[in-house]
């Protein structure tokens, strides 16, 4: 943990960069202590969607956010702050040049999670 999801309409594939979206999603995990080789960051790309009364070329960007209980409020909220200023930053122009929705969301793992992953050696 953690892992994030980038859902995001297919009419922004190709100038969108979703690619470098996920790596500066990363750097901020990394950087706000999460541990490095529990990450996953992955995208989905959307062809079957409507926004709005479905009219107009519309577009959205929805991140969740997926980690283990027990980090603080405190933690949490910054985590999320940066993170949704990445992603701000990262549609700026498209936000200035089209129609476009951005969300995110927090998922805390309430219950145990069945998990098994050698990755974390690696950061050790």
């Amino acid at each position: 943990m953690p892992h994030i999801t980038v859902e995001y309409t297919d009419n922004l594939r190709d100038d969108s960069n979703i690619k470098g979206l996920l790596k500066k999603i990363n750097e901020v995990l990394i950087a706000e202590g999460f541990p490095v080789g529990g990450i996953r960051s992955r995208a989905i790309e959307l062809k079957d969607y409507v926004i709005a009364d479905g009219t107009g070329d519309d577009a959205f960007v929805h991140v969740t956010l997926k980690i283990g209980s027990g980090r603080s409020e405190v933690v949490k909220k910054t985590a999320c702050d940066r993170l949704f200023e990445v992603v701000e930053n990262h549609f700026e122009e498209h936000f200035t040049n089209r129609y476009l929705a951005l969300s995110m969301e927090l998922y805390e793992f309430m219950h145990p999670t069945y998990k098994k992953n050698n990755i974390h050696r690696r950061y050790r």
